[in-house]
């Protein structure tokens, strides 16, 4: 008779401690989007010209479908390259967390649309060329990339790609209006800095034990899909916001991004025009609790309890100094 032998996985035995410590920083910051009270932001939502409320919306219907994307393939094509057991348990939690992610802008869509114009903003969504290319080509590297083309392409939407969406809410809340629905994506972006910042650290791991030849394949490889997605991104965003005329800023913000991106995967920024001084400071101004004059999570209640929210910081992208990786060639 054949026996099929599996191993338990133990807590208490790590072969890489940051995979326990992003464990339980995950968890720690465990939320839904249920215990939002995203229709109090209603009376914001009315001020709004329908030009801004375009904007939103679609912003959000792109964020729906790569966090989709990420729930249904991200972290689950990866198991089969996991250099450890708990790392396959944070990927677990990665993957359930994207699920909320998805399933909260529908919460933000139903709070503030009716019907009709939510099946409008799918519709457009699920026609939009732009947003279509680029989840198009992230899943075909899900589907046919080795490991590191994989980290590569889900670090370049955790930390890239979302972001262009990511602006309207930020700026939103640096003017102090839609408080809740900003609420939601601070705790979407706190996420997603973990996310990226994780695996761009096991991406490192196996990119340092290559050979010289194998790297610089594969750092040919990352900068070509970088600059397709970028010239991809920037006509995003144009389509997206030229109709209120924020579109200079959020390609700004965007290469900022690219560049955090690249810094997650060991790389020197990219974009000399994306710094952080460059972009908005209205929308640093959101990103930064410690700089907002907004009580960001008074809107939550005492009846929430949630781990301390920190601010999206450079920080956010050197996750532990202690686990230091040998310096690229």
């Amino acid at each position: 008779m054949t026996y099929l032998h599996y191993k338990a996985i133990d807590w208490n035995r790590l072969e890489d401690a940051l995979d326990k410590f992003t464990w339980e920083k995950l968890t720690s910051q465990f939320w839904l989007d249920t215990r939002i009270p995203v229709s109090n932001d209603l009376d914001d939502w009315r001020s709004l010209s329908w030009a801004e409320r375009d904007v939103v919306n679609k912003a959000f219907g792109g964020l729906t479908l790569l966090d989709t994307l990420q729930s249904e393939e991200g972290a689950n094509v990866m198991r089969d390259d996991v250099r450890t057991q708990h790392e396959e348990a944070v990927l677990n939690n990665i993957l359930f967390m994207e699920s909320v992610h998805a399933k909260s802008y529908s919460t933000i869509f139903i709070s503030l649309n009716d019907s009709r114009d939510i099946d409008e903003i799918f519709d457009w969504v699920n026609n939009d060329p732009q947003l279509q290319y680029k989840a198009q080509v992230i899943h075909q590297i899900y589907q046919e990339g080795n490991a590191l083309q994989k980290k590569i392409a889900s670090v370049f939407l955790e930390s890239f790609l979302f972001y262009s969406g990511f602006y309207t809410p930020l700026w939103y809340l640096g003017n102090n209006l839609l408080p809740n629905v900003a609420e939601i994506i601070k705790l979407i972006i706190r996420d997603e800095s973990v996310h990226g910042t994780y695996l761009g650290y096991k991406f490192q791991i196996a990119y340092n034990q290559l050979k010289e030849d194998e790297q610089a394949e594969i750092r040919d490889w990352m900068f070509s899909l970088l600059f397709d997605l970028m010239e991809n991104e920037l006509a995003y965003t144009e389509t997206l916001y030229d109709q209120v005329g924020w579109t200079d800023d959020v390609k700004i913000f965007v290469k900022y991004n690219a560049n955090k991106a690249l810094q997650n995967l060991g790389f020197e920024p990219l974009f000399p025009e994306g710094t952080a001084e460059a972009v908005n400071p209205v929308v640093m101004n959101g990103i930064s609790v410690e700089t907002s004059n907004h009580d960001f999570f008074s809107q939550v209640g005492s009846g929430y309890l949630m781990g301390q929210v920190e601010a999206m910081t450079d920080d956010d992208y050197q996750m532990l100094p202690d686990f230091e990786l040998k310096e690229n060639n």
